[in-house]
């Protein structure tokens, strides 16, 4: 992992609040199948960190009524988990078999991934990058594929310690959004200082800053013109995305307002709200 595409001038994803039906078995999952830390918690809310020393990257929030998600609606695709380097994916993926999770995989080129879901169907990717001098890229566009993951490559880099939580180093890679249209969605994220890295047809698109692959992905697989989950659903309650400094911030959130978008303060600060209803923080 590269930490110049996770601080200064880069903006990247921070961290994410999902909504979840029963805590209790949210907590097995990010804990003991995945290796999160539960830096604190309260009777609805668990804030997760990559070891005791980590910063929150997952707030879990027991919201959603026991009530499953809706097909078909805008908001998370999936957030991805970052790891440190290809040894940690051989463990994780390792650990994932054993503990028979269903899993996805696939090799993207500049980065190797595992899929998976939570217990409410929250869509998770965990990664490594392969090293940013290899990523080939055309102009500004960054190539990416959708191959399959070398599995037994990856397993080579297994050193035999078996999985006891998220390493040191771990962050949010990316967040992947479905949205109601691509065009205006990513008009949104243009005024957020994000550009184009990477398109797929007219079906996704990667936008980042400082030349990653992606800090933010947008398909419109759930259809043009689909509605928000509704809140007292599983999934997406909020994201933040960290910018480089105060000003660079600030001139977002007049940017925002001279272009007519929901901006507005609460008691973690800029709050906005993209056009197909994701909301996020805006930090510096």
């Amino acid at each position: 992992m590269e930490k110049k595409f996770f601080e200064a001038p880069s903006s990247f994803i921070r961290d994410i609040k999902l909504r979840v039906n029963d805590l209790d078995t949210s907590i097995a999952f990010y804990v003991d199948t995945l290796g999160f830390t539960v830096k604190r918690q309260s009777e609805k809310e668990a804030f997760l960190s990559a070891g005791d020393a980590g910063d929150i990257l997952i707030t879990l929030v027991e919201s959603a009524d026991n009530k499953q998600k809706i097909p078909r609606r805008t908001g998370l695709y999936h957030i991805a988990i970052l790891l440190p380097d290809r040894s940690s994916i051989a463990k994780m993926l390792k650990h994932l078999v054993d503990c028979n999770v269903q899993l996805g995989a696939a090799d993207h080129e500049v980065s190797e991934a595992l899929y998976l879901n939570d217990p409410d169907g929250n869509g998770i990717e965990i990664y490594h990058d392969r090293d940013s001098v290899s990523w080939k890229w055309e102009g500004d566009q960054v190539n990416m594929t959708v191959d399959p993951l070398d599995a037994e490559g990856v397993m080579e880099e297994f050193d035999g310690d078996t999985w006891k939580q998220m390493p040191t180093g771990t962050v949010l890679g990316h967040i992947h959004l479905h949205v109601r249209n691509l065009e205006e969605a990513r008009g949104f994220y243009e005024l957020l200082g994000f550009h184009i890295v990477c398109t797929l047809g007219q079906q996704a698109y990667f936008m980042s800053t400082n030349a990653y692959h992606h800090h933010i992905g947008l398909n419109t697989w759930a259809g043009v013109g689909s509605e928000p989950q509704p809140s007292d659903r599983p999934g997406l309650e909020e994201y933040s995305i960290s910018f480089p400094s105060e000003d660079v911030r600030n001139k977002i959130v007049e940017t925002l307002k001279s272009n007519n978008e929901e901006v507005f303060i609460e008691k973690e600060g800029w709050c906005a709200v993209d056009p197909s209803g994701n909301k996020i923080l805006l930090l510096a």
